[in-house]
């Protein structure tokens, strides 16, 4: 294929057989992430301690702890979900990663000097010194289990989806071999096994897109024609400045969602505050924030160009329209076995890099579900107070293989509820927002006391369910229609189906996700009348934090605000501390005598983390 001249497109189907050199190298794969396993579980040979298991003593190198985060956070989801998104909707939605680097600022200057200096293991922990609440705290780790759990159950659908489009393997048997070898390594190796895994899996996941996207351009003619193709095509837009929040992607929308996924992913997950308390100092906790935005610009720009190759190759025939594939993930991994079967090991390199995006984040999520279950919920009651740290490390490996299983059987169901990226930002924002938000308001916000955080997050969940149970029954928010052609397929090629299944197929999609796939390409307009229900997803995860904000200061001044002779210095930011302490003096003319005049400065904090060792 050359220049914007669309060759043929071949017969073949998804499902193309590996051959003998695409089994060695995505074998290659697993046998990696075994011995990572094995050799660390070698070198950890006599350390029991649950500290040891859980963060390496919190005396990891920052290097490889640095290439963990980007893995753990970046994931499958992205491989796939972010070209399909790109495919099929445009790169609007890439200037999120400029509103990301807002998101991890917040988590550098903001989070991190409350958060580090405590020394926890759960980052739930903090909500119970904060608000003095077992019980809120244990609400909140509820809920970030029902996030990671969604999240475990996404993941894992990616690569049994890439797996079983390019191989004969079932997507059964793909997932639970997943399941099996990660529950292996990380049960046998704690947190060092899953961090140096890691490393290997994420410079994977960036050669297998790479080199993918590389062979594609250059058969299509280089870099110069794949944008003039896209662009022909209606998919290059970054500036829609349209303000309405209505509009699926904008600008702003973007920078919205930009800037929550920065802060959430890397600041409010248990599976990356692991890898931030995992280190030595506070500076170096600091220093790889940096690195996260870094490699998540690297990454995650591979994967969107990815899928304007896709579009760039099948801009006059597409597959899903076609029928020759029929679901929007499969996109990339039919671009493989289509365009690329024709070289020995490619194949396999793809599925090993799909499959080192699962790996990575299945292992960090299943061992920091352990963690919170461990240390929120079993550690303090009678039964397990006085256990040994060899049984409560086994413990926590028994959780860790129990949590990986569950995982990949909510996998299983993942499928059947749209596009990756779709899903896990709708539903993964909607959750996690106002669990966001309770941590931002206990640190920024010294006034909130418990009822507020309590009844703040409570009704800020419940909006969120609400409104995403609403988008889900009356099909709101659809996404915004996108031409998509298949003029330039061969003679009889919509054949290859039954109508009849083509048609159900496409009504399916048109009813189901808002899809509107076309043989001609004419852009679609979106609809009037909005609701709330239309409002963009893009909004869902900041909707929880401002929510939560708003209700937990409303009801904690009416019930009484924490005064500033109240507070733990330590546990809110000592800008908002001592802005909120010259305000109660304005307003409050019986301040105690001694108000916070140790509250330590941002650099006091950082200073006391340097000072730390384990």
């Amino acid at each position: 294929m050359e220049g914007t001249e669309e060759t043929p497109v071949s017969e073949g189907v998804v499902g193309s057989k590996f051959t003998l050199v695409d089994y060695a190298v995505f074998a290659a794969l697993l046998v990696v992430s075994v011995g990572i396993g094995v050799y660390s579980a070698f070198k950890s040979r006599g350390v029991v301690t649950t500290l040891e298991y859980l963060l390496g003593s919190r005396t990891m190198p920052v290097v490889p702890v640095a290439l963990s985060l980007v893995g753990g956070a970046i994931s499958a989801i992205s491989i796939l979900g972010n070209a399909t998104e790109v495919y099929f909707y445009g790169t609007q939605v890439t200037m999120n990663l400029i509103g990301s680097i807002f998101g991890v600022l917040i988590l550098r200057n903001v989070m991190l000097p409350v958060l580090f200096p405590l020394q926890l293991i759960s980052m739930f922990e903090y909500i119970e010194l904060r608000f003095k609440s077992r019980a809120l705290r244990k609400m909140a780790t509820g809920i970030q289990l029902v996030t990671l759990f969604v999240y475990m159950g996404i993941s894992v659908y990616a690569p049994s989806l890439a797996v079983s489009s390019v191989t004969s393997l079932p997507i059964w048997a793909s997932v639970l071999l997943m399941g099996l070898i990660c529950s292996f390594y990380i049960t046998i190796g704690g947190v060092k096994a899953v961090v140096y895994a890691d490393v290997v899996q994420t410079l994977l996941m960036f050669a297998g897109v790479l080199v993918v996207s590389v062979i594609c351009c250059q058969q299509l003619g280089g870099f110069a024609n794949v944008w003039t193709i896209a662009d022909q095509g209606g998919r290059l837009e970054f500036f829609n400045m349209d303000p309405s929040v209505f509009v699926r992607h904008t600008f702003w929308s973007t920078q919205v969602l930009g800037a929550y996924t920065g802060l959430s992913v890397a600041g409010l997950s248990q599976p990356q505050f692991q890898r931030f308390i995992s280190v030595r100092t506070l500076s170096l906790s600091q220093s790889l924030c940096s690195f996260f935005i870094m490699g998540l610009f690297v990454l995650c720009g591979i994967f969107y160009f990815c899928g304007l190759v896709a579009y760039a190759v099948y801009n006059n025939c597409d597959p899903l329209t076609s029928g020759r594939i029929t679901k929007p993930d499969e996109i990339l991994p039919y671009l493989v076995t289509d365009k690329l079967n024709h070289l020995p090991g490619l194949s396999g390199l793809f599925v090993a890099a799909v499959y080192s995006g699962v790996l990575s984040s299945l292992s960090s999520v299943g061992h920091a579900i352990a963690c919170v279950i461990w240390v929120d919920y079993l550690r303090d009651l009678p039964y397990f107070s006085n256990v040994s740290q060899r049984r409560s490390t086994n413990i926590v490996k028994i959780l860790s293989t129990t949590t990986v299983m569950v995982g990949i059987c909510i996998g299983l169901l993942v499928g059947e509820l749209g596009t990756i990226f779709n899903v896990a930002y709708t539903l993964l924002g909607a959750i996690k927002g106002p669990l966001g938000g309770i941590f931002l308001v206990g640190i920024c916000a010294p006034w909130v006391n418990k009822k507020g955080a309590t009844v703040g997050v409570c009704l800020a969940f419940l909006f969120n369910m609400w409104l995403m149970i609403g988008k889900l029954v009356r099909g709101g928010g659809s996404p915004m229609k996108m031409p998509l052609s298949t003029l330039g397929c061969p003679e009889n090629f919509n054949n290859t189906l039954p109508v009849s299944v083509i048609n159900v197929l496409h009504n399916g999609l048109n009813d189901t996700f808002g899809f509107n796939f076309t043989t001609a390409a004419v852009p679609m307009t979106e609809g009037s009348g909005h609701t709330i229900y239309d409002i963009s997803y893009c909004y869902s995860g900041i909707t929880g934090i401002i929510n939560t904000f708003i209700i937990s200061t409303l009801v904690s001044f009416l019930t009484g605000p924490v005064a500033p002779q109240e507070l733990e210095p330590r546990m809110v930011n000592s800008t908002c501390a001592r802005v909120y302490e010259r305000l109660w003096k304005l307003l409050v003319r019986d301040i105690s005598p001694e108000p916070l005049s140790n509250t330590p400065s941002r650099k006091e904090v950082q200073a006391a983390g340097e000072e730390h060792r384990p």
